[in-house]
């Protein structure tokens, strides 16, 4: 397992991270997973053995079971706190109320202090804001977020599904208020996903964050276990919940562009795709969840799978994002300037 340093941050993470959205199932959430306290105590277990250092929940998994069975696995195996680094996450509904909810400061502060309890923690390394909040201003959230480090609650946070301008934004606000700012950016991304690198990696790139992209096999879309008839695996995670929203002929495409390379290789068709993410320069840790021990041992074996030049030049073609504005723009526009310079 390579280690990776996180963003420009002096942290370092396993290049693979062990997400835990399995575990508890309650409510909505057993249709992603139902782990109980063994189950997770083994799965931790095998993720530490492969050399894993770095895990990820967050306080909406379960309705505050991921967290609470994740911190009694870390008790359970005696695993060492500075020898691992926790992630977790703010913003998601955690009641009836109507400030339980979003990144306001009442709701940052409320969180924080819970999160903690139920992982049986005195701060996490990473606190990573859920998504977006129409309601907040991020000058708020982000000076909530300031203080919530400062506490020394987290040593770092982060975001989760943001356009690009927005996280600009708040670190733009955070430096000018000398506050901590975003450090990484959890988002979509695969092989057969590869928006992001229309604007969120040109601007982690300029700015020091780390990426961690989460749903690698698009909810186990790109397993190879899926034909284009719709069907797959009774039991599935895909076939009882169709997310994230994924364009099935291109994801198809991809998935038969795998096959003879995972064959070629002897290695599964997710293996490939997950390999294909640790290969690109721009991901420092790839969160991958598991059911059960084989998924997460054949998940795990990605990171000893090498792709050679051709194997990588034939997914990105077969992967490649169709051109939009004003990409195609700029790269013509920027091309007597680049051909100034070797």
């Amino acid at each position: 397992m390579r280690m990776k340093k996180f963003g420009r941050t002096g942290l370092v993470v396993s290049e693979i991270c062990f997400g835990t959205m399995t575990f508890g199932g309650d409510g909505f959430w057993k249709v992603v997973g139902e782990q109980g306290q063994g189950e997770a105590d083994a799965l931790v277990r095998t993720a530490v053995d492969a050399g894993v250092n770095f895990f990820d929940t967050a306080n909406v998994y379960s309705n505050g079971q991921s967290e609470a069975i994740l911190g009694q696995a870390i008790d359970n195996l005696g695993l060492q706190r500075d020898q691992i680094v926790v992630a977790t996450k703010v913003h998601g509904r955690m009641g009836p109320g109507v400030n339980e909810g979003g990144q306001s400061r009442a709701h940052i502060l409320s969180s924080v202090d819970k999160s903690l309890k139920r992982l049986k923690l005195d701060h996490v390394d990473l606190y990573q804001t859920h998504g977006y909040d129409p309601l907040t201003p991020i000058e708020e959230t982000m000076e909530a977020l300031n203080d919530v480090v400062r506490a020394g609650k987290a040593r770092y946070v982060g975001f989760c599904n943001l356009p690009a301008w927005y996280a600009m934004k708040a670190n733009a606000h955070a430096a000018r208020r000398g506050f901590a700012r975003y450090e990484s950016a959890q988002v979509y991304y695969t092989v057969a996903g590869r928006d992001i690198e229309r604007e969120i990696v040109p601007f982690a790139e300029d700015q020091g964050l780390a990426i961690m992209p989460w749903s690698p096999l698009a909810g186990g879309l790109l397993s190879g276990k899926f034909l284009r008839d719709g069907k797959g695996p009774q039991g599935s995670r895909r076939a009882a919940f169709d997310f994230p929203i994924v364009d099935k002929d291109r994801a198809f495409d991809v998935i038969e562009a795998m096959q003879p390379i995972a064959a070629a290789h002897g290695v599964s068709v997710a293996r490939i795709a997950l390999a294909w993410l640790l290969h690109q320069r721009h991901v420092t840790s790839v969160i991958i969840g598991a059911k059960t021990g084989e998924q997460l041992a054949d998940n795990l074996a990605a990171a000893e799978v090498k792709l050679n030049a051709d194997e990588l030049k034939a997914l990105n073609e077969a992967s490649a994002l169709p051109r939009e504005y004003p990409g195609w723009m700029l790269e013509r526009q920027s091309g007597d300037r680049r051909g100034l310079v070797g």
